[in-house]
């Protein structure tokens, strides 16, 4: 079985939610998660690309073998700006993904990033994430929980606990090369002990 994600535009704030897309509401002590790259005039950091939060006691009655923590917020970011369209963006691939925990919720907040020398957000519009229970351990879409839809990506990762499949859609212009998804994964002994720093991505690609 699986956690299946559908997503929808809501003109309503989705701050303290579960949401796709938008800004991180992250406790105020969390830096936002980035990378270091190495530009002609030096290093820098580039963010992350964000790609959701979920709250975790929105998924905890899909969540039968308690997997994961059944209280708190989960974040998922990833080096993904250049298949949203983003052709020159630094980011690489191989660039591992970043998943945060917090317990906390009572005093989130949207972090703010603007495009440099702009006042617009570099974040997309949030979208509600609706969650429902997925019989099939494999499928398309977007899913928590299951197994890889590709039998190669399942071989790799046996054994680890695939966090989060995001497949591709036309609405975000999201596309993994000619055809392909993005994997988030972690191996069951470092979510036990909550090492969110060891998550790993995996790209597969056509």
């Amino acid at each position: 079985m699986a956690i299946r994600i559908e997503t929808k535009t809501m003109n309503a704030t989705l701050i303290g939610k579960s949401h796709w897309w938008g800004a991180p509401d992250l406790p105020a002590d969390t830096p936002y998660p980035t990378v270091t790259i190495l530009g002609e005039d030096g290093n820098y950091e580039e963010p992350l690309t964000f790609i959701c939060q979920v709250r975790c006691e929105e998924i905890a009655k899909f969540d039968f073998d308690h997997i994961l923590p059944q209280t708190g917020m989960l974040y998922f970011f990833a080096p993904l700006d250049y298949f949203l369209g983003e052709t020159d963006s630094p980011l690489d691939y191989h660039e591992p993904p970043v998943v945060l925990y917090t317990d906390n919720i009572n005093d989130l907040h949207p972090y703010d990033i603007h495009w440099e020398g702009t006042s617009e957000s570099i974040f997309r519009e949030a979208e509600e994430m609706v969650f429902s229970l997925d019989n099939n351990k494999t499928g398309d879409g977007i899913r928590m929980l299951g197994e890889p839809y590709q039998d190669e990506v399942q071989e790799a990762h046996t054994g680890d606990v695939c966090l989060l499949q995001i497949d591709e859609e036309d609405r975000w212009g999201l596309r993994f090369y000619d055809c392909g998804m993005y994997y988030i994964f972690m191996h069951p002994d470092d979510l036990r002990k909550g090492h969110w720093g060891k998550a790993m991505g995996e790209l597969f690609y056509y």
